[in-house]
């Protein structure tokens, strides 16, 4: 079973969408059905197409709470 980067998690988290209607907003904030609507168009391509299909995932399987938990750990430090 393959493990989540933390670093690549941790980039989700404060990665914000750089344009359109929710330009400024962080991919995990996204609603889902924004995401879902982009992946079957084609996600953008490089970093922000990758980060934007993890933000889908995360959000398909109810990933959030592991996501704010290291979030919570990381300001912790």
């Amino acid at each position: 079973m393959t493990q989540p980067d933390p670093e690549l998690l941790l980039e989700l988290l404060e990665y914000r969408m750089p344009f359109g209607r929710y330009q400024g907003v962080r991919l995990l904030e996204l609603p889902e059905a924004y995401l879902v609507w982009f992946s079957r168009q084609g996600m953008p391509k490089g970093k922000l197409g990758m980060l934007m299909d993890t933000a889908l995932v995360v959000k398909t399987y109810g990933l959030e709470p592991l996501c704010a938990e290291l979030r919570e750990r990381q300001q912790g430090r």
